[in-house]
């Protein structure tokens, strides 16, 4: 199994890379294979809403974005690690992650989500329930831990002082590790949930 990992910050070992090398290790001793692609530095533009995508099947525009997508239909979950930059995440992940979505046509049921924020004081649980819901339009269970996944720290390294932090961390790798497996199971023996054709209602007269 699987599990990606973008770091949405613009530090590659701030606060955010301390709580998901946290969980690295807990995956790891599941043996779970995890990758990590640091965004949040890269120049990651918004959508412009051209409908390009759903003819080409990836994003007109060739970056970042496109190769995540490759990697994200083969993963089993994927976590999404942010700053918190007034009460919300680093608007280049917002960026990556509109994209990525939108623009990637294949199935994302039952893919294992995590959100992960680090902040110096607020705004964290804000910026929880913003990346959550890239997870909850798309059919993709979400993984609970002890508290709401967040980190505190000011400086760069200071989150790993922060000791309930780092164990919500390991409890989250944990409960995920366990979710996608049982998920596994579940797949090979029932198969996925059934799905109606969507329906689409305009709130306009």
């Amino acid at each position: 199994m699987k599990v990606l990992m973008l770091n949405g910050s613009p530090r590659a070992n701030g606060n955010t890379s301390v709580a998901l090398h946290e969980m690295e290790q807990v995956f790891a001793s599941q043996g779970i294979e995890t990758e990590l692609l640091h965004i949040g530095n890269q120049p990651i533009r918004g959508c412009i809403a051209c409908g390009g995508c759903a003819k080409a099947g990836k994003c007109v525009f060739d970056d970042a974005v496109n190769d995540a997508a490759v990697k994200f239909e083969a993963c089993d979950g994927l976590v999404v690690g942010s700053p918190v930059y007034f009460a919300s995440a680093n608007a280049t992940l917002v960026a990556f992650l509109t994209r990525l979505f939108y623009s990637t046509p294949f199935d994302k049921t039952m893919k294992v989500g995590a959100a992960v924020v680090a902040a110096r004081r607020g705004g964290l649980s804000a910026t929880f329930d913003e990346l959550n819901k890239f997870f909850t339009i798309s059919g993709m269970p979400i993984a609970p831990s002890q508290y709401w996944n967040s980190v505190h720290g000011r400086e760069p390294g200071q989150a790993a002082q922060d000791a309930e932090g780092l164990q919500t961390m390991r409890t989250l790798a944990r409960n995920m590790s366990f979710l996608m497996k049982s998920i596994a199971l579940g797949k090979e023996q029932f198969g996925l949930p059934e799905t109606e054709t969507r329906q689409w209602t305009h709130f306009i007269r």
